[in-house]
């Protein structure tokens, strides 16, 4: 980056961040925008400090000043007496200011700050209020007088504006797409009042154009032309210089004549891409390239992205942004504090937008909006009313200028312009095929008849010998059907004969005996496919329900019980001595004996009692006049419980 660039990246950083009054959102801004350059930050960061000890008169062009006279509230200019500060940009401070005489009305009055007056900031303050003062629109904001205060610094005051950015009246009365797209369309038909007075705006975004109510109607206003510039003659004696390769616009929004480096005059058609940004993010909540990302890449890449990058349509911009953010269900900020301070981020109401939303961008939408962001500007819109002239076809279903009419296109639009006659035409039309079809069926009908009785006529004999051949491939079509039924039932018996036999190996009783069970014939039915295979199986299914006997006890058994999960079998001796028994495998897993008690033997003093726990873990074991606790797992002993 050469000296120049630095120079003009230095008073464009400085402008940006004076705006903000809030130290962290300053310094993170300061991080991002400056990057690695460790001077200019420390450059910027000094011009900042002189700023605020001067009382906000920190000149970025070298050095701070303190000037004589800082308006506040409650102080007078002229015949203007200041209520409050409403706004505050690079060069300028806005008021809300109530006019003594020769009427009494609240307006805006903005005056150039301390500091500030430079010769190049004046003279773009005295073009914007020349400029303004040159346009009569409803959707402009209007200029009712103009002057200097006591030490020298213009002013010009115009009708106080009470609204909100676009963007977010938009979203906080979340309006459908086309009372969005009606808004636009007035903001179009002001900026091209502006074009034919010859003067660009060059700083179109949802902060310069604000929505105020008049009588409950919502109306557009666009302000701020102070970077305005005149097509035509001049808009004031001193002489606006704009350097070599200075940006003049927000980023975010500017067009890529406007960041490039070719040299190319600066036309209408600047205006137009703006328009377009402003369109894009009306539509998909968003602007085409995010504002941190172009200001924290540099300013070369910055150019790069906006001269050269394509930007998605806004229908696709909009479904990668519900499909990245609507289903984690994350609010999104509500403003960035790069550049101007701009919403550029999708809102949490714009995630409710619905499948149908995203399908009305589809199409001539996407194609006008793509139209006014061309590189080319030879391909944009020639005018602002040419635009808002196409989005008022869209809405009247007319082929838009912005997409290739092909034949399908525009039978489309001239049957979405005129259904009710192709609806009374396809009512003909249909009446017409429905009245060929029944002729036809009549004639059919007719010449079946015909045919009919000649078959009658010349051979009934034939028609006998048909009714033969058919009677005998239905009997044949039946015989086979039977055998391949017939076929299905003996695999099906063979099957489940089989899944029996298996039950029964794995002693599983009840799910043998219903699968031989659905094998016995119903009352009446011949078809029995049951042979000694099934009866052995059926005898052996039959039998008592005992599965196996647990020997290896040395005295009688007087006490048994089953774990709660059915899994283990504990059995009492008379001795004291119990056993664990897997009940699965019928196989011994441990006695449980301890030497230290005692039993006193006879047939009322036996080991009678046992329990598990509930879970299955420990079993308690009544031994005389103990009770001893075992843990099952380890086999061990964990208590004896005595006193009894």
């Amino acid at each position: 980056m050469n000296m120049n660039e630095k120079e003009i990246s230095l008073r464009t950083l400085f402008i940006e961040a004076i705006e903000m009054t809030d130290a962290a959102e300053r310094a993170a801004y300061l991080l991002r925008a400056c990057a690695d350059d460790a001077p200019l930050r420390n450059r910027l960061e000094q011009l900042l400090t002189a700023h605020e000890e001067a009382g906000g008169s920190a000149n970025p062009e070298g050095g701070t000043k303190v000037l004589p006279g800082t308006e506040k509230p409650g102080d007078s200019i002229d015949r203007y007496k200041l209520r409050e500060q409403i706004g505050e940009g690079g060069c300028g401070v806005v008021y809300v200011a109530e006019q003594e005489e020769p009427v009494r009305r609240r307006v805006a009055l903005k005056v150039i700050k301390l500091g500030m007056d430079t010769r190049s900031v004046v003279a773009r303050f005295e073009a914007e209020r020349q400029a303004l003062a040159m346009m009569d629109h409803p959707n402009i904001a209007k200029v009712l007088d103009a002057g200097a205060t006591g030490s020298g610094r213009p002013y010009f005051v115009m009708e106080l504006v009470r609204g909100i950015k676009i963007t977010d009246y938009c979203d906080q009365n979340k309006l459908s797409t086309k009372d969005r797209l009606d808004l636009f369309i007035q903001v179009c038909h002001a900026i091209q009042h502006a074009h034919q007075k010859g003067i660009i705006h060059r700083d179109i975004k949802p902060s310069n154009v604000l929505v105020t109510l008049h009588d409950s109607v919502p109306v557009p206003k666009v302000i701020d032309f102070g970077i305005a510039k005149a097509t035509e003659g001049r808009l004031t004696d001193l002489t606006i210089y704009t350097e070599l390769h200075q940006f003049i616009g927000t980023p975010a929004y500017m067009s890529p004549e406007q960041a490039g480096k070719s040299g190319l005059d600066i036309d209408t058609r600047s205006d137009i891409y703006s328009l377009g940004v402003l369109l894009y993010e009306l539509l998909a909540g968003s602007t085409p390239f995010d504002p941190t990302e172009l200001m924290a890449s540099g300013l070369d890449a910055m150019r790069k992205t906006i001269r050269e990058k394509e930007p998605v349509r806004p229908s696709t911009k909009l479904s990668q942004t519900l499909l990245t953010a609507g289903v984690r269900g994350r609010k999104y900020p509500q403003s960035d504090p790069v550049a101007s301070g701009e919403e550029v981020t999708i809102t949490s109401q714009r995630l409710l937008r619905t499948r149908e939303t995203i399908h009305q961008l589809r199409g001539d939408l996407d194609w006008i909006v793509m139209k006014c962001l061309e590189k080319d500007r030879t391909r944009r819109y020639e005018t602002a009313n040419g635009l808002a002239a196409d989005l008022k076809r869209h809405f009247a279903n007319e082929p838009v200028v912005a997409r290739p009419a092909s034949a399908a296109y525009r039978f489309q639009k001239a049957f979405r312009r005129n259904k009710l006659v192709f609806s009374a035409g396809a009512a003909v039309a249909v009446a017409l095929v429905a009245g060929i079809g029944i002729s036809t069926l009549q004639t059919f009908e007719a010449r079946k008849a015909q045919r009919e009785t000649e078959v009658a006529r010349n051979g009934e004999e034939q028609q006998r010998l048909e009714a033969q051949s058919a009677q005998k491939l239905a009997e044949t079509e039946r015989g086979r059907a039977e055998q391949e039924a017939a076929s299905r039932r003996v695999q099906l018996y063979a099957a489940e004969v089989n899944l029996a036999g298996e039950a029964l190996a794995e002693d599983d009783l009840n799910r043998a005996r219903e699968l031989l069970a659905s094998q016995i014939p119903a009352p009446g039915e011949t078809n029995d496919l049951r042979g000694f295979e099934w009866r052995y199986l059926w005898q052996q299914s039959q039998k008592s329900a005992e599965l196996a006997t647990l020997g290896q006890h040395e005295t009688g058994v007087h006490g048994v019980r089953f774990s709660p999960d059915g899994t283990l079998l504990a059995s009492s001796e008379i001795n004291g001595t119990v056993k664990l028994w897997d009940s699965r495998t019928r196989r011994l897993i441990a006695p449980l004996r301890d030497t230290t008690i005692q039993p006193i033997y006879g047939y009322d003093a036996a080991a009678k009692s046992l329990a598990f726990s509930p879970d299955g873990g420990r079993l308690a074991v009544g031994v005389g006049r103990d009770i001893v606790l075992w843990e099952v797992a380890t086999h061990q002993r964990i208590a004896v419980l005595n006193g009894h």
